[in-house]
């Protein structure tokens, strides 16, 4: 009794909730898997994480390419009111976090930790911003440090708390598998972004698309998975109307005041494979400095994202 007293009053100065199995508040999903978590440390919005989700897995240490097709669709689905959750790690978990964030939409995070020990300590700020747009979750008590072995426990959450899980890269033996078979289990969806064959990390999702596993390349993909009445209430007719159309995919983004050197610039890039500097000044019948300028304006903008290398890629 006392420790329970304890931790109660450690729970209150973390400004955290903790949610038995047998509250209303308990999130309806979670309460449905297997050996659901007893006690539920949220902090943050309550709303987020019952919501409708999708949770987003991957491995650590992503390809430019794993990592851009994150962006772009935790992005287009958090635009599409879903809430992305995601496991807060280094790699495909914190692009699913930062892509609904640009998006202004929402995220939770699943800890391997207690609510109040953030890891990694690198992602302090971006947990920060997480909790600004959603909210933090853990079954572990506070003050629990990252252990191993509380991590494979962690992911049974985060595909529990999800309508589905899209895996993006992962090699042979990556824990991705295991978060996916859970999901499965839980009779989750499972979807899985295809991958380079010559790549490590391309094994896990390709694996699972071989398995039968439902293939996506666009948050479209995602939607038409889904029952019709969880359609309807996540996105709006038009969307669904844009998921069943023949017509491309992605609408168009050079609006009218783009000018003609941003228009050029941003035609050859691709939102899911990075291009290097090199590549695009031998693209283009510009000057160097013409190139470099449009870069720069279309990063402030938020249209295009550099990365390491002077690769660069649409966001959108």
């Amino acid at each position: 009794m006392k420790e329970a007293e304890e931790e109660l009053e450690r729970l209150a100065k973390t400004d955290a909730q903790l949610l038995t199995l047998g509250d209303a508040r308990y999130p309806a999903r979670l309460r449905e898997i297997p050996n659901p978590p007893v006690l539920l440390y949220v902090r943050g919005s309550l709303e987020a994480v019952r919501d409708f989700s999708i949770s987003m897995v991957g491995t650590h240490r992503p390809t430019p390419y794993g990592s851009g097709v994150t962006l772009r669709l935790a992005h287009d689905l958090a635009l599409r009111n879903f809430v992305i959750v995601s496991g807060m790690a280094r790699g495909i978990d914190s692009a699913a976090h930062k892509g609904a964030l640009e998006a202004n939409g929402r995220t939770v995070a699943v800890f391997g930790t207690g609510i109040d020990v953030i890891y990694p300590r690198y992602n302090a700020h971006l947990a920060k911003q997480i909790l600004e747009r959603g909210a933090w979750v853990s079954e572990f008590p506070l003050g629990t440090s990252p252990q191993p072995e509380n991590f494979p426990i962690r992911n049974r959450m985060i595909s529990g708390l999800s309508l589905g899980t899209v895996v993006v890269e992962g090699a042979e033996y990556s824990g991705l598998l295991i978060t996916a078979r859970l999901a499965a289990d839980q009779n989750r969806e499972v979807f899985a972004v295809p991958g380079n064959i010559t790549t490590a990390q391309s094994f896990g999702p390709n694996h699972l698309i071989k398995s039968g596993v439902k293939l996506v390349d666009c948050w479209q993909d995602v939607l038409e998975e889904l029952p019709a009445e969880i359609r309807h209430r996540l996105a709006p007719p038009a969307a669904e109307n844009e998921a069943a159309t023949s017509e491309p995919r992605s609408a168009s983004l050079f609006d009218a005041s783009f000018t003609a050197d941003q228009k050029a610039v941003f035609g050859i890039l691709k939102n899911d494979e990075p291009l290097f500097i090199d590549f695009i000044y031998g693209d283009l019948d510009l000057a160097p400095p013409r190139i470099l300028m449009a870069l720069l304006e279309l990063e402030m903008r938020g249209m295009i994202r550099q990365l390491p290398g002077k690769n660069f890629l649409r966001r959108l």
